[in-house]
């Protein structure tokens, strides 16, 4: 009962990339990154096992952002001219490839990383991916002229590595879709169909992530916006509660999302955000506990899996070890209390 796991990433060490950032610039080159790139993924292997962290991650320390990590191994999206776009409904402006002929996989794209992370631990091992929705949302489109093509298109390409990553001995394959609390009636006419068709076949735990964000400036100002109560949850939990995916990965602690929207989850494993990304105050263990406790009374806690609200990648090394271990000790806390 209460499994705990992370969102996905963990900030890259100062030796292997620019620190604090979320798009950060390789500090090597060539053989020397790739090394420096396993380096990183075991000493966070070993942090999430020091911490106690039961379902582990690589810390995603192969790819300098989690949408363009898989998509440099795309024939059909060229990186040589990056162009300005307005991405999650213009919150914030990025430099992005743009997508000119027909997609094909180049070759596996987390092989490396899962198998180096496969053969370190014996914690169950969850891998990410960027959802189909989210990626059409940060990448321009020459080609298809269609999101719902060219989702389909990467769902495809998605699913290719998906069954790979599975063989390799994945436990859970997560999908990052924060793109699902921004284009909500999207999600509902083609955004689910192009996520269940990335997760195809797939016999492993299948999950979507969904937040309000990262802990960057853009993110808090957006937040500032959508006044008392975050409800947009509410619009898509119904649908996905519908749709073959396993679990739902979400924003809880220190938002204003009212707790009870769990509870149209019914039948899903949740992922309660239990750890704030926002702020670089690490939780008590008490915090972390009553979040649980009250997420417990919407969704039965043999279904519950204490997370963190979002990724890390963008926070201090020292602070995200501080939360991994409040992550822990709250839901070690939690579970003496619901047992």
């Amino acid at each position: 009962m209460l499994k705990t796991t992370i969102a996905g990433s963990l900030p890259k060490p100062a030796w292997l990339a620019e620190p604090k950032k979320l798009w950060p610039a390789w500090r090597l080159a060539g053989d020397e990154l790739g090394q420096a790139k396993r380096d990183a993924t075991l000493l966070w292997l070993k942090s999430q096992e020091d911490a106690g962290v039961d379902i582990v991650t690589d810390g995603e320390q192969s790819r300098q952002h989690f949408v363009h990590g898989f998509l440099e191994f795309i024939e059909g999206i060229d990186f040589s001219r990056k162009v300005k776009m307005g991405i999650r409904d213009n919150r914030y402006e990025a430099m992005v490839p743009v997508v000119t002929g027909p997609l094909r996989l180049k070759g596996r794209v987390h092989q490396a990383e899962a198998q180096l992370a496969r053969a370190h631990i014996r914690r169950e091992l969850k891998l990410t991916l960027p959802g189909p929705m989210t990626i059409v949302d940060t990448i321009a489109d020459e080609h298809y002229g269609d999101k719902v093509k060219l989702a389909m298109a990467f769902a495809e390409l998605l699913n290719q590595e998906a069954r790979a990553l599975q063989k390799d001995g994945v436990d859970v394959i997560q999908f990052d879709e924060p793109a699902f609390n921004v284009y909500m009636d999207d999600v509902k006419n083609w955004g689910i169909a192009a996520l269940e068709r990335a997760a195809r076949g797939l016999k492993c735990t299948t999950c979507v992530h969904i937040c309000y964000g990262y802990g960057i400036q853009a993110n808090i100002d957006w937040k500032r916006t959508l006044g008392h109560e975050w409800r947009q949850y509410e619009e898509i939990f119904p649908a996905l509660a519908k749709s073959r995916i396993d679990q739902v990965s979400l924003e809880c602690i220190h938002s204003k999302v009212p707790i009870e929207l769990l509870g149209l989850l019914k039948g899903k494993d949740v992922l309660v955000g239990v750890i704030d990304v926002a702020t670089d105050t690490v939780e008590t263990p008490q915090e972390v506990a009553d979040v649980i406790r009250r997420a417990a009374k919407h969704v039965p806690a043999k279904r519950l899996y204490p997370c963190t609200n979002c990724g890390m990648a963008p926070m201090d090394r020292d602070i995200a070890v501080g939360k991994l271990q409040a992550l822990v000790a709250g839901t070690a806390l939690a579970r003496k209390k619901l047992r």
